[in-house]
């Protein structure tokens, strides 16, 4: 799930993609110019891709704190597995001579 920081970064990708791609797309099908419509499509599309995909240095810090948080806290599935592990009713003693 992406967060309201992610969302700004992609929105601030997008107010610079998608005049790119317009423009493109104006260039290949209005103008006929196939070269210089698909750089701009091009263009638009690879920066909404390293947006999404490429790990920038200041992102770093977030990322570590995010795993360190997983590994502190754990899975609460892995948790509850343990505590509905079913006992075996052979290994209960009883105590024959009837004391």
């Amino acid at each position: 799930m992406a967060g309201i920081i992610d969302t700004i970064k992609l929105a601030g990708v997008l107010i610079l993609a998608l005049p790119a791609a317009l423009a493109g797309l104006e260039f290949v099908f209005i103008r006929g110019d196939a070269g210089t419509g698909g750089i701009l499509i091009g263009l638009a599309v690879g920066l909404v891709v390293v947006e999404r995909w490429l790990t920038m240095p200041s992102d770093v810090p977030g990322l570590v704190a995010k795993r360190a948080a997983g590994t502190v806290i754990g899975d609460p599935e892995s948790e509850s597995a343990d505590d509905d592990t079913p006992t075996d009713s052979t290994s209960v003693t009883t105590n024959e001579e009837g004391d």
